[in-house]
């Protein structure tokens, strides 16, 4: 079977924009992760919105590493994801009885919802209130965009095709710091412009979704065979996709079968997807990597870089962020999902081990960095976010949208994306204190992450390139070493 979907697909101009448009929806979750630092930094935001942390920011003899350190300042980063942990099992509902399609045009017509109204915020619950909107549409786009693009993507490619997902979060995030870094020079709105052109990948994602096509799996699981079909043969640009319709057809009477797909998740066979699915989320929060690219501007700060620097070396992080990703979409179908996570873990630990130890040394409560330690230590966070970029960033999307089976698999990716909503809201929202409180030590905390999650790929991740979606269960998890003791 897995010879058959590998021979009869070829790329066309029409597939490759489903999968651009869709993947619109990472640009999107990246940008709104770049521009939150960046804003969070600029002195007209903190003036109009956050005055008493202004303050602090302008003494100079106050602690480097505790003057962001604010609790409602934190909550305008973390209230999105909080919002979009909820909104993901909404939107796993939609998903399966609407289509992955719809879901799509709803994301993007909450955060254009959020844009608008944070660009016109005039006090700090307008702007809360515009975030929680944003996270109702990351909720939605990152529930359904994943899901999407492994359901279209023929299996040669899978890997690769999902990883779009993590190249565009990666392309919005440098876009963002390109954007602030232009930004903060503009006052006294330079930060409304900012949260504002938020609602420019959105309106992109939202012209996408009359473009692309609903998934073939989607479309069959609703009942709708001869439009599935029609649709397969449209992804895969050839006539001849018996073999493949069949497969999926069979994966949909089973389950047309299950009426409850969350409780079904507690069942045994549902047990390893949904660990991994947890746990990679959670790992891939435990990195440090949202700490870093969320405040990486306050973070250059707190190291003696002057406002446009810290802006223009988060340029940089981002721009690497970028390239690395190009690196995953090469690899990840060639050398596998595990090879890369173990290499990443090793990279990591070792930039976030140096970084430690550089800011333990070197950096007082007052004063900076010596320029060249300075240097150093941007050089160490461009190849930890390298590592992530190419391992734990794409593959923790990856992974939990092509190891459940048909009958789970939104249910089950819901638990992924909200599940990574909730670190990711705790890490935003406990970021600054923790720096305040942990210091430098704050990198030796999340190396002990990184060495857990080497241990975690070593014994309980399967591989599962090459694998067809709906085989995992005899493929996978009942030859695994570990996980066949379920079955």
């Amino acid at each position: 079977m897995a010879n058959a979907q590998t021979n009869n697909s070829k790329i066309t101009i029409y597939v490759l924009s489903c999968w651009i448009f869709a993947a619109f929806g990472g640009l999107m979750f990246g940008y709104d992760i770049g521009i939150s630092g960046g804003v969070s930094g600029m002195d007209d935001f903190l003036l109009k919105f956050f005055p008493h942390v202004y303050e602090r920011k302008l003494h100079a003899k106050e602690n480097n590493y505790c003057k962001y350190d604010d609790q409602l300042l934190q909550l305008f980063t973390s209230s999105l994801y909080l919002s979009a942990l909820v909104a993901s099992f909404f939107a796993s509902k939609a998903a399966t009885k609407l289509g992955r399609r719809p879901t799509i045009f709803m994301a993007a017509m909450f955060f254009i919802g959020g844009a608008a109204l944070s660009a016109a915020a005039d006090n700090r619950w307008m702007l809360i209130f515009g975030r929680i909107l944003f996270g109702i549409g990351v909720g939605f786009g990152n529930e359904t965009v994943p899901l999407f693009l492994t359901e279209v993507a023929p299996i040669q490619h899978r890997g690769a095709v999902n990883i779009l997902f993590q190249l565009f979060v990666t392309i919005g995030i440098f876009i963002a710091n390109l954007v602030n870094y232009g930004t903060s020079m503009i006052h006294p709105n330079g930060w409304r412009l900012s949260l504002g052109f938020a609602a420019v990948p959105a309106m992109v994602l939202l012209i996408g979704s009359f473009v692309i096509t609903d998934t073939p799996t989607s479309l069959i699981e609703r009942g709708k065979e001869v439009q599935g079909k029609a649709a397969l043969k449209k992804i895969r640009g050839v006539s001849d996709v018996e073999s493949e319709y069949q497969e999926i057809v069979a994966a949909c009477e089973q389950a047309k079968q299950v009426k409850h797909p969350f409780r079904n998740l507690a069942k045994t066979a549902s047990i390893p997807p949904l660990l991994i699915a947890i746990l990679l989320q959670i790992f891939q929060q435990f990195t440090g990597i949202n700490a870093i690219m969320f405040y990486a501007p306050v973070l250059f700060q707190t190291m003696g870089f002057k406002t446009d620097g810290s802006l223009l070396s988060s340029v940089i992080t981002g721009l690497v962020n970028v390239g690395s990703t190009f690196v995953s979409i090469y690899l990840v179908d060639k050398v596998g999902r595990r090879k890369l996570l173990l290499q990443a873990c090793c990279q990591m630990l070792i930039s976030q081990v140096a970084i430690g130890a550089i800011l333990a040394t070197n950096l007082r409560e007052t004063g900076t960095l010596d320029k060249k330690l300075a240097a150093v230590v941007v050089f160490l966070v461009c190849t930890y976010v390298m590592s992530f970029a190419w391992s734990w960033g794409p593959l923790g999307w990856l992974i939990p949208s092509e190891t459940f089976p048909l009958e789970t698999r939104t249910a089950g990716f819901a638990f992924a994306v909200s599940t990574n909503m909730l670190f990711t809201s705790l890490i935003a929202q406990a970021f600054l204190t923790m720096l305040c409180t942990m210091q430098a030590y704050i990198f030796f905390f999340f190396s002990g992450w990184i060495v857990v999650m080497g241990l975690f790929v070593i014994f309980l991740l399967p591989e599962t390139k090459g694998i067809p979606i709906d085989s995992m269960v005899e493929s996978v998890w009942m030859k695994h070493p570990v996980w066949k003791k379920l079955f």
